[in-house]
């Protein structure tokens, strides 16, 4: 598909990724309130949940947009805490560290969730798995020092 390789090209840009964590989250938060939870603007692309954490300093409920790739068991996604290749990981990773259990809304639905840190083998596999599913993860990588998170987290 044309579109999905040249959104694929932009969002390797060092541009985009200084330029897209500010624009899209607020964008998607906005049409997913409007929508009722039905629509995510950036889950037109990749699928997405909004993501209902609790700050791992605050003790606050903290909901961000994020892309998201579902298993097949249709009970677990993985989260990917890239930040479009930025040095830092993304608060919301710190977060499920934190405080594993959290919520996503999927597709209107509101899942309660657990969320688990994904390591060594299991890791491994599951990186290769998203590099097949967005290819940009391996820019974003290349481009930072710190190894990017990746979480399952599982309907409970």
């Amino acid at each position: 598909m044309i579109g999905a390789r040249v959104v694929q090209k932009v969002s390797s840009t060092r541009g985009f990724a200084r330029v897209a964590p500010h624009v899209i989250p607020a964008l998607d938060r906005a049409v997913h309130r409007i929508t009722r939870g039905r629509v995510l603007l950036s889950a037109q692309m990749l699928p997405g949940v909004v993501l209902t954490s609790t700050g791992a300093r605050s003790g606050l409920p903290r909901r961000t947009p994020l892309a998201c790739m579902p298993e097949d068991d249709g009970r677990t996604w993985i989260l990917v805490g890239s930040t479009f290749g930025r040095d830092s990981h993304p608060a919301w990773t710190a977060n499920l560290l934190a405080h594993p259990d959290a919520e996503v809304s999927w597709k209107g639905e509101d899942v309660p969730v657990t969320a688990t840190l994904l390591t060594g083998e299991e890791r491994a596999a599951v990186w290769r798995t998203a590099l097949a599913f967005w290819p940009p993860y391996a820019t974003y990588q290349a481009r930072i020092e710190r190894e990017i998170r990746l979480f399952r987290i599982t309907r409970r």
